[in-house]
């Protein structure tokens, strides 16, 4: 080889070799084996269909499967923390709910809605402020004015446990009409199914569940929605105005579902994920299958989702201070 010794020809062909190897065409797309979406909660229940619909539709969006895994415990916590801690190559992601915002102001955790990488918000339902048929109450602004003639007490509310996200949006509520956040008394429940049956037994003046939850009892014509604490209405129930247009108080709150990666996953991993979910998030398949359910459907990307927890964070401290939840 005239000019060329053997030992350079053999040094450049080697290097040849590899830059073709990793050249952007060789270069696995993501993803490129399943993905694990972890679920904070149980089989079965709003968070694991929301999460599994979107599983699905990922799937035929990216060509991969996204395996939906319920990690329970700990009020949250426990899928929480496996979804912070997990390797941030965006393999494993997961559903992170409202309960993010509110675990460690009990000082149950020190995950925050800091320790995620958000990729998108897609649910979010807001409590309702339902009474049942027998109520004399017709308006929220008829039920607003009796409960503050009534000494605080005197009413009865529920839609969950003690300082669970119903209990601090009446909180939140009654703050807002300029009302002590003990006055009306909360009676600890194991969720919206038990709290609507005891307010259709009379037992409880109102509860603060969301909507959706109240369904089947309202559409049996046992109980009627006076409001939302929203700032529009459910267009699933819209004929129950916001707490704006009835008391003309502008405060909401809600209980809501996204997805998120752990910390520090690549730009554009987040991207190809925000994509696709604003995709799904946008399909006929996704909007159907909420709305069939009462689901509220929103659409936040990842640095929208962002403001929305740190938001939320604030929103949910405050509330458990009032409450006197708060020990963080």
């Amino acid at each position: 080889m005239p000019g060329i010794t053997r030992r350079v020809f053999a040094a450049s062909s080697v290097a040849a070799a590899a830059s073709t190897l990793f050249t952007p065409a060789r270069a696995q797309v993501y993803p490129a084996r399943p993905v694990s979406l972890i679920v904070p909660w149980g089989a079965g229940g709003g968070s694991d269909a929301t999460a599994r619909i979107i599983a699905t539709l990922l799937e035929k969006e990216l060509g991969q499967p996204f395996n939906v895994v319920n990690l329970t415990g700990g009020s949250g916590v426990v899928g929480h923390g496996e979804i912070a801690t997990a390797r941030p190559d965006g393999y494993t992601i997961g559903m992170l709910t409202v309960e993010i915002a509110m675990l460690h102001w009990q000082a149950m955790t020190h995950l925050t809605p800091r320790n995620f990488t958000p990729l998108a918000l897609m649910n979010e339902d807001p409590p309702g402020v339902q009474v049942s048929t027998s109520s004399p109450y017709k308006s929220a602004k008829d039920l607003v004015n009796a409960i503050k003639a009534s000494p605080p007490g005197r009413f009865r509310a529920s839609g969950t446990g003690q300082g669970g996200i119903w209990h601090l949006a009446l909180v939140g509520w009654m703050q807002a009409m300029g009302m002590p956040a003990n006055q009306v008394a909360w009676s600890a429940s194991n969720g919206a199914a038990p709290a609507m049956q005891d307010l259709v037994a009379g037992n409880l003046d109102l509860t603060t569940c969301s909507v959706p939850e109240a369904r089947a009892t309202i559409e049996a014509s046992q109980a009627r929605s006076l409001a939302i604490m929203a700032h529009a209405r459910n267009p699933s129930f819209p004929d129950v105005p916001t707490l704006k247009e009835t008391l003309g108080v502008d405060y909401s709150t809600s209980s809501w579902r996204g997805i998120a990666a752990p910390k520090g996953v690549s730009p554009e991993i987040v991207t190809r994920l925000t994509t696709a979910l604003k995709k799904v998030s946008d399909s006929s398949a996704f909007k159907d299958f909420m709305t069939g359910r009462g689901f509220g459907t929103v659409w936040r990307d990842a640095g929208e989702f962002e403001t929305f927890m740190e938001q939320a964070d604030r929103q949910m401290g405050q509330a458990m201070r009032a409450a006197g939840f708060a020990k963080s």
